[in-house]
């Protein structure tokens, strides 16, 4: 059984990934990257340490942003956890 305040190990914004899940983004996610918060992610992975953002504007011939995968630290949170921990 997973905690249920841990974020998934691995998510995407792609609802036709096996890794999308809608009650994660309901709740809000937050990511960040290297130390750095991201708001542009695409899908991540925390046990392999990378994120996919989009490059620029282009889209690939079904319309879907064009991404690339960076490696590094991935700290994924939930954002009303984070937002309850600040009022403390």
């Amino acid at each position: 059984m997973t905690d249920p305040n841990t974020p998934p190990d691995r998510l995407a914004t792609d609802p036709r990934s096996r890794y999308h899940d809608e009650a994660m983004f309901e709740r809000g996610i937050g990511i960040r990257f290297n130390g750095e918060e991201k708001t542009n992610v695409e899908e991540y992975c925390v046990s392999e340490g990378w994120v996919r953002l989009p490059v620029g504007k282009s889209r690939d011939r079904r319309g879907n942003a064009m991404t690339m995968k960076f490696s590094g630290t991935v700290e994924p949170y939930f954002l009303d956890t984070a937002a309850g921990s600040g009022d403390e």
